[in-house]
Formats: C-alpha cells, structure tokens, sequence
C-alpha cells in the first residue's frame, strides 16, 4: 500500500511531527504485521525519527545542522542559493523504516517520526507512506 501524505512548512530549517498521518495510514490499511516506509520527496527534505516529549530536542537538531551547515557559503548557492538545505538533507537522509507489529508502529515510547524542513517555507511538501505486509 502506498499513500502520500502533504504538508505545508512555515520555517526555512524545522522538524514537524507526521507520527499521527502516519498512525492514520497503517490504521487505514488494515495491514498488521511489517514494515512501514517513510520517505520524503525532494532533495532539501529529510525523514528523522527523534524524541517527541517537548520541543527542546527538535529546536537542537535543527541549531546543530545549521551551526555545522551554514547558509550562504556552499558552490551551489550561485544556482539557487540553498546548498546548506541539500546538504543537511543528505546528511539526515529521505526515509526510515519503521517495523509494524500487531497494527502498531514499532516506536519506542520518545519516539516520534519528524518531516525535517530545510529549505523551506513551503506550500506543498509530498511524503510517501508504504507498507509492506509480512505474508507468513
């Protein structure tokens, strides 16, 4: 099963929480057991999986990859001025695998799946959801 999840971000660099769109696709598919696919489209879009309990840890995720990666400093800049947005997004990667068992995603309880904006804002940002079943 396959489904897409869209977006709007308000930020230029921002972890927004998608565990909820999630949950409400792997509800929809009746799917029970395997895998679930999380994938951002884009290449200044990442997926992370990250604690969820209060905004302190999204806040110093999204500091670090800018004081590591700062804008306006990068060879790809002179094309359209966002080198450190596909920097950070290689960095952090496009997609996680999340295990589903009994209906449930596997996540611990800190843990939450975040759409990582970095070059934003944006209108419509695309997040592909795919579950594979486990057929034995």
């Amino acid at each position: 099963m396959n489904e897409v999840i869209h977006i709007r971000t308000s930020q230029q660099n921002g972890l927004y929480d998608i565990t909820g769109e999630v949950k409400a696709i792997v509800r929809k598919s009746g799917i029970r057991n395997g895998l679930v696919n999380v994938y951002a489209q884009g290449a200044t879009a990442a997926i992370m999986i990250q604690e969820n309990w209060d905004q302190s840890v999204q806040n110093d995720v999204v500091n670090l990859l800018c004081k590591l990666i700062p804008a306006g400093v990068w060879e790809h800049d002179r094309q359209d001025n966002n080198g450190d947005a596909h920097l950070k997004a290689g960095i952090v990667g496009p997609q996680e695998t999340i295990p589903l068992t009994n209906g449930e995603l596997a996540l611990s309880t800190w843990q939450n799946i975040f759409f990582c904006e970095f070059d934003g804002p944006r209108h419509d940002r695309r997040i592909m959801v795919s579950i594979i079943a486990d057929k034995s």
